[in-house]
This record gives C-alpha cells, structure tokens and sequence, in this order.
C-alpha cells in the first residue's frame, strides 16, 4: 500500500530514509522506499520506533532532567513551592510541553498539537485525580493551594476556550498566556511570603514540594532522584512489574546513550569515560539540535587561513582534543558537586526532550499518514496518554505509599505549563510569523468537546472537595474516571465522523 505522494526514494533506500537535520530519520521514506509501502512491515516498526522515542522522552526527564532541576532549586536556594512552579513544572512538563509545540509548528499537525495538550490535561486532572482518590480517598488536602492552582488552570483553560472560539489568535493573545504562568508564579511566590506563621510557612512548602515531587526534588520526602530510585518505585504493582521487565530490552541501551550526552552531576557517580564522552559529544549534539539554524557544513576558517573547514568538523576536532585531555590528566573525582555540569545536564536534557520530541511527531505523522487517521484522533489518544501515562504511574504509587495530597497537588502544575507555557510559546512563535495579522485557527468541534471536558473536570472537582470541606471523596474518583471514558469515547466518535 503506496501512500499518495511518497517520497522519492532514488537509487539508494537506505540514504532516502536519513531526513534533514534537526530531524534524525525520515519515517514516510522508511514506509514508502525501505519497506516497499507496505503497511504489514511498516506498522509494526513505526510502532516499535514510536514506543521507543517514548521510553528515550521518559528517561532523558526521570535520568536526567529530574536531578538536575533538583539540584539546580537547591543551588538557586528556591523555595519549594517556587521551585515546583519553575524549574519543577518545567522538568514535569518538558515532555509534553515540547511534543505539542513540535506538534503545533509541524506542517500539518497544529490541531494535533492543540488537542493533545488538552486531552493530555484532561487525562491527568480527571484520569489521574480519579485513580489517585480511589487508591487513597478520603484524604484531605491544603486549603488554599489547592485552590489556588485549581482556580487558577480553570481561568486559563477558559481563556484559551474563548480565544479558540474567536478561531484566530493575535501575538499579544499568545504572550498573553505565557505572562498569566508568570503571574501565576508570582501568586506563588507572594503566598509564601506572606505566610506569618513559621510553620505553616513550611507546611505549605511541603505540599507544593510535593506536588512537583514527580519529578523528584524533595529529597526529604523520599521521592526519586536517581533513575534507580525511580525503578524501585514503579517496580512495585505486578503489571508495572512486567511492563519493566520487558522495556529492560532497551533500558541499558538508553542508558548508556544518556550517559554519554548527559553529565552525572554527583562526584559520587563520576566516570572518566563517560565525563570525557560528554565533553566531545555534548558540542556535536548541541551543534545538531541548531543545525536548523546553523547548517552544520558551514564552512569556517579555522587554523589554516587559506582553509575553510566544515562547522561540524571544526566542533568534532575542538571537542575531542579536550576529551582526550581531559581523560589523560583527571584522575580523581571532583570533591564537590560542580554547578556548571548541574548546568549543562539541564541543557543536554532539553535538548534530549526536545529532539525526541520532534522524531515522535514526525513517527506519528508517518503512521496517521498510512492508516489515514485524522490528526486530531492522533493527538486525543497516542500524543496525550504517552506522555501522561508516567504522571498516572508516580501519583498513584505515591498515593499507595500513603502520601495522596503530594498526589493530587501534583496533578495541575505541570498539564497548566504545558497549555500556558508549552503551547503558548509554540503561539508566540507562529503569531509572530504573521505579525500583524491573526494566526489562524482550525476549527474542529473535537477541540471544544476537549475544552468542555477539561472545565467539567476542573470545576467539577474544586467545587466537590471545596463541598466536602477539603477532603477528597472516594465516589469523586469514580466521576472523574467515567468523565474520562465518555470525553474519550465522544472525541473519537467525532474525530471519525468528520473524515
């Protein structure tokens, strides 16, 4: 099954499927040349690629986007619940926040990328706050943060609802969203000042600690830093159990790459061979993430003037001398933690995230290209669970280990940074390509049944817990499940119905 303008694939199949960089495989090629547009072959594969560009997203957050954060909030001596609106939204959210953007600039995939970051927030504030209320219900939880984060992502999801509506959005609507999660942090940052008890000062620290603690700063509470800690912790149920038996096919192989990309930033973990790979491979890999911008043959004088050599060459040859230096003469681990290499592994992790990112949505593209989905199926199911399901995992173990609220105060933060800042940047970047006129917005009533659901679940639930004075009940749970199943069902019934 030829797919209908299939790439010319020439006299070489295997040289036709290496896509442009920053992209790193052309996945439509793959189908159309190296397997003969076969969807028998091609499925199974592009499915397997699309499992493993999860598993890499997941990684590079938990292995090395984590601790970074962390120890970057601890250096910046953030408060807790600054941190978990920052730099902990950010390491929560990296994931979705950079696959719906690659999603909306993608050519073809804008309502992809708008759908999956609501049906993504849907899946978290009713999936997830309804399986963590089931585990652990009833529970209380902190009056005033929880409703302030609830108020505060039902007043932006309406925003954007009424934005959409309009179907065209102007750049300063766009910056809009983006300056409302700044004022949002700086509603933040004024409740912790003005707490006048010390300790409820630091009881409200803890619970925003908590609420981003899936990404695993709060080391008191004992939540992951490392990769291993956060194995230990999803090997618990016997189904994550299994599932983890059959990802450790690929886990070493993803580990090892990582390892090499991204710097351990404990002296207890120092490796001179993997601090040297990073010091030669992190430039090639930083330099090919902006080859968009800077191709990576750019010619340069460099050494030899009457010589120009290639940009990536020039990089290679820096780079490597340093690394092999750098292997010769340090013998000994550092005897503190070095903020610079906190620093770069932030750097290295985002940039990790975002690749991937870009290759899951160019995978799915591929594959609702051959199987003639709609893209907005695509985005309300593959895109938003993918990315979610490792929220689902976190929140509910931490509500089995008999700590709900750290639970359900993580279920806001990071699904509203990824609508205000992930998908507003994303906004901000094509207003601006039209500025001064309007970027246009497809309208497709799927959207709105997401935004419809995405406020019913909100509401539903700060009204039900502020009812039940603050305290979660195990019936809430099942409402919020059963929203999800019926949001589900609906946007699939009309995604199909509007082909």
């Amino acid at each position: 099954m030829s797919s209908p303008g299939a790439p010319a694939c020439g006299a070489s199949p295997a040289a036709a499927i290496l896509a442009r960089p920053p992209a790193l495989l052309d996945y439509a090629a793959v189908h159309a040349c190296l397997l003969g547009g076969d969807a028998r072959r091609s499925l199974p594969l592009l499915l397997a690629l699309l499992l493993l560009h999860f598993r890499l997203l997941a990684a590079a957050a938990s292995a090395g986007l984590a601790p970074a954060v962390s120890r970057l909030a601890r250096r910046l001596r953030l408060s807790a619940s600054m941190a978990a609106v920052t730099l902990l939204a950010l390491g929560n959210g990296a994931p979705d926040a950079f696959a719906s953007a690659a999603a909306l600039g993608a050519a073809g995939m804008p309502r992809a990328g708008l759908a999956a970051v609501l049906s993504a927030g849907a899946f978290v504030s009713a999936f997830v706050v309804g399986a963590v209320a089931l585990v652990a219900a009833p529970f209380a939880v902190p009056p005033a943060p929880f409703a302030r984060d609830v108020f505060c992502y039902v007043l932006a999801a309406s925003g954007l609802f009424c934005v959409y509506l309009s179907a065209e959005i102007f750049l300063w609507q766009a910056l809009a969203l983006v300056l409302f999660y700044a004022f949002f942090v700086g509603l933040v940052f004024y409740m912790d000042l003005g707490a006048a008890d010390g300790k409820g000062k630091a009881a409200a620290e803890l619970d925003m600690a908590s609420g981003a603690g899936r990404v695993g700063v709060a080391v008191d509470l004992h939540l992951p830093v490392t990769a291993e800690d956060h194995k230990q912790q999803r090997r618990g149920p016997a189904l994550c159990a299994l599932l983890w038996k059959v990802t450790e096919l690929w886990e070493w192989p993803i580990a090892f790459v990582l390892k090499l990309t991204i710097p351990s930033t404990l002296p207890s973990e120092w490796n001179r061979f993997y601090i040297s790979a990073n010091i030669c491979l992190c430039p090639l890999l930083v330099l090919y993430s902006f080859s968009s911008f800077i191709p990576l043959d750019t010619r340069i004088v460099f050494l030899l003037p009457q010589i120009r050599f290639p940009l990536w060459s020039v990089v290679l040859f820096a780079s490597l001398c340093l690394a092999l230096s750098h292997f010769l003469f340090e013998k000994e681990a550092p005897e503190t933690e070095n903020v610079a290499s906190t620093l770069i592994s932030f750097i290295m992790s985002v940039i990790w995230i975002s690749t991937m990112a870009g290759e899951l949505l160019n995978c799915l593209a591929a594959i609702g290209v051959i199987m003639d989905f709609p893209p907005a199926i695509l985005g309300m199911t593959v895109l938003a669970w993918g990315n979610s399901v490792g929220d689902l995992v976190a929140d509910v173990a931490l509500a089995k280990a008999g700590q709900p609220t750290i639970a359900i105060a993580g279920c806001f933060a990071g699904p509203m940074f990824n609508m205000l800042v992930g998908l507003g940047t994303a906004l901000v970047v094509q207003t601006a390509r039209v500025y001064p006129k309007a970027y246009v917005l497809e309208f497709h009533v799927g959207i709105v049944v997401a935004f419809v659901f995405l406020l019913l679940s909100l509401m539903g639930t700060l009204l039900v817990v502020t009812w039940a004075r603050f305290r979660v009940p195990r019936f809430w749970g099942y409402c919020l499940m059963g929203i999800y199943i019926l949001f589900t069902i609906v946007s699939i019934v009309i995604a199909s119905s509007s082909r």
